[in-house]
C-alpha cells in the first residue's frame, strides 16, 4: 500500500489511554480518505506505555514507533516525527484523545489548498482555569505572530510534509506552527472540531507551561522571524 498520510502521536506516560487510542486510530485508518499510517513517538515514558505501544505495533503493520532515551518534550517529539515522516502529508494528535482522529477527515478536506490546517476546539471540555489560561495565551500569541489563529494549541493538525520539514524547531515551537508556515509564504486554515474531556491519565500542562512559557517563547519567535531565511528556486541545472 502506498501511504499518503502519517499521524504522529506523541506519548508520555499515557498507558491508560493506549487501548482506546489504538481502537480509535485503527477505526480512522479504515475510514480515512487517504491511506494512513501511525507513528508513536514515546517521549521517555516511565510507565508501561512502551510495552503497550510495541504490542499495538505488532498487531498492525501500519503502526510504528520511535522511543526516546529520555523525556525531551512535545516539540522534540514532533520534530522527530517530522524527521522520520516519508509521506506527502503529516498530522498529529495528542494521546489523551481529547480530540478525535475522526476529525482528521474534516482537516483533510482543506489541505489541498493550504500548507497547514488546524482544528479549533469548540465547546472545550476543560477546567475553567485551563480554558482561560489557554485563551489568554492564544490572544498574546496573536499579538506577536499576527497569524489570525484562535487555537494554536489545538493538538489536531494536518500539514504538507515538505513544509513541516522546513520548520526550524525549538522548544515550545509547537505553539507557533501556523506562524512558521506563514513565514514560508504558506497558507493556513482553521476549522472547528470536537473536544472531549480527558477520561484517563494526567495532563502534562499547567499554568507555567501553558501561559508563562508561551509568553517568553513569543520573544524567541520574534527573533526567529527577523532572522528567518526562506527562498524559492526559479531554475536549476544540477
Amino acid at each position: 500500500m502506498q501511504f499518503k498520510f502519517t499521524i504522529i502521536v506523541p506519548v508520555f506516560n499515557e498507558e491508560d489511554n493506549l487501548k482506546r487510542l489504538e481502537e480509535d486510530l485503527l477505526t480512522f485508518t479504515q475510514t480515512s480518505k487517504i491511506a494512513t499510517k501511525i507513528l508513536f513517538v514515546n517521549d521517555g515514558s516511565t510507565d508501561g506505555s512502551q510495552i503497550k505501544i510495541e504490542s499495538i505495533c505488532e498487531r498492525h503493520t501500519n503502526f510504528n514507533y520511535l522511543l526516546f532515551d529520555k523525556n525531551y518534550g512535545l516539540t522534540a517529539a514532533l520534530k522527530a516525527g517530522f524527521d522520520f515522516t516519508d509521506t506527502e502529508l503529516v498530522g498529529y494528535i495528542d494521546a489523551d484523545l481529547q480530540t478525535s482522529p475522526k476529525d482528521f477527515n474534516i482537516l483533510l478536506d482543506h489541505i489541498a489548498t493550504n500548507e497547514l490546517v488546524t482544528g479549533v476546539r469548540t465547546n472545550r471540555n476543560d477546567s475553567f482555569l485551563k480554558k482561560n489560561a489557554s485563551a489568554l495565551a492564544n490572544s498574546i500569541r496573536r499579538v506577536f505572530t499576527k497569524d489570525g489563529m484562535d487555537d494554536t494549541g489545538c493538538p489536531l493538525k494536518v500539514m504538507k510534509t515538505e513544509s513541516a520539514k522546513k520548520i526550524p524547531m525549538f522548544k515550545g515551537l509547537h505553539r507557533f506552527l501556523p506562524a512558521m508556515i506563514l513565514l514560508q509564504g504558506g497558507r493556513i486554515k482553521q476549522v472547528p472540531i470536537q473536544h472531549f474531556p480527558r477520561v484517563a491519565g494526567v495532563s502534562k500542562f499547567g499554568i507555567s507551561n501553558r501561559l508563562l512559557g508561551p509568553l517568553t517563547d513569543c520573544f524567541a519567535y520574534l527573533w526567529m522571524k527577523k532572522k528567518y531565511i526562506h527562498y524559492k528556486i526559479k531554475d536549476q541545472k544540477l
